[in-house]
């Protein structure tokens, strides 16, 4: 009997199928080197600001060259549900709308059956509730994103990155530009922890009451 997989359940399988889609697909770019479109190892300036451009782009219904937090909430869940699509039609393997049992088992047993030894995944913790809320307070408080603003944000990012100014940002040098923002990151909350030890140094304490 052939049984339609619920949304709910679709989300946890998944899980349980990444070790087989893995194994599948080819080796995907490592996490820096994303923007490299056509594939030539180095990122031009075209490809690092559309990276960060063309998201905010179809996000903006409106076409007034801004992004309100409405219309990226609504751009979030359009792509929460193309996911959720596109996790559907990978497990469909008959094309019949619906998803069998044996469907269901298929990438379980060619994953996980795989690799016996493989420890099991801790449960994630939904990102929902609270969490969500904060960053939703955030996104109304800092109001609508200029695509401009960050287009020219990511236009300057990128001549910090291309060090030796040919034009393109290699992943050498996108990993030591990210090195360098970490150490800048470190040594600022260095010095603020300085700062506050010192303020607290230099207070006087409060008299004891009688």
């Amino acid at each position: 009997m052939r049984k339609t997989l619920l949304a709910g359940a679709l989300a946890a399988l998944t899980l349980a199928a990444g070790g087989a889609a893995l194994a599948q697909q080819a080796p995907s770019k490592p996490h820096a080197m994303r923007a490299d479109a056509d594939g030539d190892g180095r990122i031009s300036q075209a490809e690092f600001v559309a990276r960060r451009v063309d998201r905010l782009t179809a996000a903006d219904a409106n076409r007034d060259g801004s992004v309100a937090p409405d219309e990226m909430r609504a751009a979030a869940q359009a792509r929460r549900a193309e996911r959720a699509d596109a996790r559907f039609q990978r497990l469909d393997a008959d094309r019949d709308g619906a998803i069998s049992r044996a469907e269901f088992d298929a990438p379980r047993a060619t994953g996980t059956e795989a690799r016996p030894n493989r420890a099991a995944r801790p449960a994630r913790m939904h990102r929902g509730g609270p969490r969500m809320a904060h960053r939703g307070q955030r996104m109304d408080a800092r109001g609508p994103i200029s695509i401009a603003e960050v287009q020219g944000k990511a236009a300057q990012a990128f001549t910090r990155l291309d060090g030796d100014r040919d034009g393109f940002v290699t992943a050498a040098e996108r990993q030591a530009g990210m090195q360098a923002v970490r150490e800048q990151r470190r040594e600022r909350m260095t010095e603020r922890r300085a700062a506050r030890q010192a303020q607290r140094q230099a207070s006087p304490p409060a008299p004891a009451s009688e």
